[in-house]
């Protein structure tokens, strides 16, 4: 075991620093080669920093390693260049003509060590069917933001896999237990099992090869991946191996039935010790080791006990397991127990389960910062080190929110409180396809950047419109000020992508419309609008707009059949698919906002046309019926998933509003419900072959100039 831990240590500490940031400014444009050179430097007493200066024609870009130079290579980009790399594999870089040089050196250094990223659900919101070429471009994203501390859970299945079956599980059995792909981070966390099972084979084989590629790549750019554990969470079959091992049932989780139940292993069962040896030994094996893990042994579940005393004992006992396999082993654990299960974790229960591990082995995530810093609510978390998070979004749900400048300035006092404890600066967003800008705007907080709010919006809105750009600056002056002071929650999409309910609406519009429209305004009052950013910045805001939009149209809908005004309905109703039909439109300007895309990733991950189905099954439920209590948890406003779903279900609201007061009748929820469930159930199951991206001739600011104008009078009346 020692020997394959220094082989990893030595393989990972014999990339070259400079050849390794030379490559990744490759990947992103040949043309850099010619400009940029990248040399290594010191660090600056203790701490990442990266020089940038023009010398002799050439951006010269110092780093104490590859990461701080990829750090240094993004303010190139992002300050000088006026360019935003997109974590978007299929969006090429757009340099200007003439790469500019560097007016004045600068030497920026890092304030924290660690900077995370990733989130448990980012696996099944965004990335289940992600191949190694969506995965280099992310990871070189992260790279260029300073990440160096990723979370790193692709392929553990596979390990899982031999470590049921060297137990005595059968096949069927193993996977079986474990969920569909896209459902696999709520089986990670000993949520629920089974749910869309049995997991292909072939599936087991693509994750192993794939985890192998991203953990060698993040190493190569001074990263520490951080692999998980075995935290208690084992099969219910184990039983009938293991009559005598202490395996209790957890509580229910959102809903779903018993069946989906999980399992958990008592920690002082000699079992335990052995599977968790088992486990490390596998995952080094085949992904070596950065001996940091991921241990989360009760997210949103009820443990055993909540008795003090036996929460020590389990983090203790826990973390001996590690130890007895790995004595360098490091604990990085989720404080989002701490904020979903408020109630039940008092500083009591708190303190005794954090003091099981020695202080300094075991690292906290403060999950939610932006709206609840745990820290604050337990003492610093007692002593152990932890990371400040900013979350941003709950199932990748595609709306605008964020709040993005109060989490800067409470970054900058939980730097000024905390001293040594606080040892990182990262997020944990649920899903990707959303803005991009919140989560570079956490991340460049770890650096000594010094930025004014001003300096923060301009250079924004510059590199998005690719120039200098007085009406794009407003833009994000008003997004940033005014209506990015939103805290992100669950089922948060806007009103086209929620349930139909007569008279209970569970969106509401939480800045003021005025603000949002004079965005939109100003994005429309530009020249162009070439770049990608800028592409996702009108269909961002003017979905939003027309959203809102509809939900106004939706209130007068239901007050015009309370009044019996048969006209009114017949007009807003019409108004209402108008506005469906056009959202689906809007998002088609945008690959990242379409169900085709997403869709496509999914059967293009099978091998045959059965295993590509139940790919499709599983990435169309996700995002639309989900499972349990969690219908429309992780809603997309996007092309395709618009026009062939939402608005199917939509249809049949109106409908049964249209038939009850032409029948002069009540309006018959029953009856709906059982339509629009029926509805989901056969598009989930169902192989659609029409679902294709939707062609617009016109360019993405033309088209939202034409949609501006089409609603100008609502637009205007709402905002007032």
């Amino acid at each position: 075991m020692v020997a394959i831990l220094m082989a990893v240590a030595v393989n990972a500490n014999g990339n070259d620093d400079v050849e390794q940031a030379t490559a990744l400014a490759g990947r992103l444009s040949a043309r850099l080669a010619d400009k940029v050179e990248f040399r290594k430097m010191e660090a600056e007493q203790g701490h990442d920093a990266f020089t940038l200066e023009s010398r002799g024609g050439k951006v010269i870009i110092g780093g104490n390693n590859a990461n701080s130079m990829a750090v240094g290579l993004n303010r190139y980009l992002n300050r000088y260049c006026q360019v935003t790399v997109s974590w978007y594999a299929g969006v090429p870089m757009e340099l200007p003509d003439v790469l500019p040089d560097v007016p004045a050196p600068e030497r920026i250094t890092a304030r924290v060590p660690q900077r995370f990223f990733l989130n448990y659900c980012t696996w099944g919101y965004t990335m289940p069917f992600w191949q190694w070429r969506d995965w280099e471009r992310f990871i070189d994203w992260m790279a260029l933001n300073g990440v160096n501390l990723p979370l790193a859970i692709t392929g553990q299945e596979a390990v899982w896999y031999n470590v049921w079956t060297k137990l005595g599980m059968t096949d069927k059995q193993v996977r079986s237990y474990f969920t569909g792909p896209a459902y696999l981070p709520w089986h990670r966390m000993a949520n629920i099992d089974g749910w869309c099972g049995p997991l292909p084979k072939e599936w087991l084989e693509n994750q192993t090869a794939l985890q192998q590629r991203i953990v060698e790549r993040e190493r190569a750019l001074n990263m520490r991946p951080v692999l998980p554990a075995f935290a208690g969470h084992v099969p219910g079959a184990l039983r009938e191996l293991f009559p005598d091992a202490d395996i209790q049932a957890l509580g229910g989780w959102a809903g779903f039935d018993e069946q989906y139940r999980t399992y958990f292993l008592n920690s002082e069962d000699p079992l335990y010790t052995r599977i968790q040896r088992l486990f490390l030994e596998e995952q080094t094996r085949l992904f070596g080791t950065d001996h940091i893990y991921g241990i989360d042994p009760f997210n949103e579940v009820d443990p055993p006990s909540f008795e003090p005393d036996y929460l020590n004992k389990v983090s203790r006992h826990i973390y001996e397991s590690l130890t007895a396999v790995d004595p360098d082993a490091e604990w990085l654990q989720m404080a989002w127990f701490l904020y979903y299960q408020r109630k039940d974790y008092t500083p009591e229960r708190t303190r005794a389960m954090l003091t099981g591990v020695p202080q300094g082995k075991m690292t906290m995530l403060d999950y939610y910062c932006e709206y609840k810093e745990m820290w604050r609510e337990h003492e610093g978390f007692y002593g152990q080190p932890f990371i400040w998070c900013y979350l941003g979004n709950f199932g990748g749900n595609t709306n605008v929110q964020g709040r993005v400048k109060e989490a800067g300035e409470r970054i900058e006092r939980a730097l000024a409180e905390c001293g040594d404890n606080l040892v990182g600066i990262g997020s944990t967003l649920e899903g990707l396809d959303v803005q991009q800008f919140p989560y570079e705007y956490i991340l460049e907080k770890a650096w000594d950047f010094a930025k004014t709010d001003e300096q923060v919006v301009n250079e924004l809105a510059d590199r998005h419109a690719g120039h200098q750009d007085s009406h794009a600056r407003e833009a994000w002056r008003l997004l940033y000020d005014n209506v990015l002071d939103i805290t992100p929650s669950n089922f948060a999409a806007p009103l086209p992508c929620s349930y139909p309910a007569m008279d209970k609406e569970s969106r509401t519009v939480k800045y003021n419309p005025r603000d949002l429209l004079a965005v939109w305004d100003a994005l429309l009052a530009q020249d162009r609008a070439t770049t990608d950013a800028m592409t996702i910045d009108l269909v961002w805001v003017g979905r939003q707009l027309l959203g809102d939009l509809f939900l106004v149209e939706k209130q007068a809908l239901d007050k015009a059949y309370r009044q019996r005004d048969k006209e009114g309905v017949f007009t807003h109703s019409g108004l209402m698919i108008e506005l469906l039909s056009d959202l689906d439109d809007l998002n088609s300007h945008h690959p990242h906002a379409t169900l085709a895309h997403w869709l496509r990733q999914a059967r293009k991950m099978g091998k045959t046309t059965e295993v590509k189905d139940y790919y499709e099954m599983n990435a169309k439920r996700l995002i639309t019926t989900w499972g349990g209590s969690l219908n429309d948890y992780a809603c997309r406003n996007w092309n395709g998933l618009m026009w062939n779903y939402y608005a199917k279900r939509w249809e049949i609201y109106i409908r049964n509003i249209t038939a009850a007061i032409l029948g002069n009748a009540d309006f018959d929820n029953d009856s709906f419900r059982a339509a629009a469930d029926k509805l989901q159930e056969k598009w989930v199951t169902t192989k659609d072959d029409d679902i294709v991206q939707t062609e617009i001739d016109s360019d993405v600011l033309t088209h939202s100039r034409e949609l501006r104008e089409k609603y100008r009078q609502q637009l205007e009346s709402f905002s007032e």
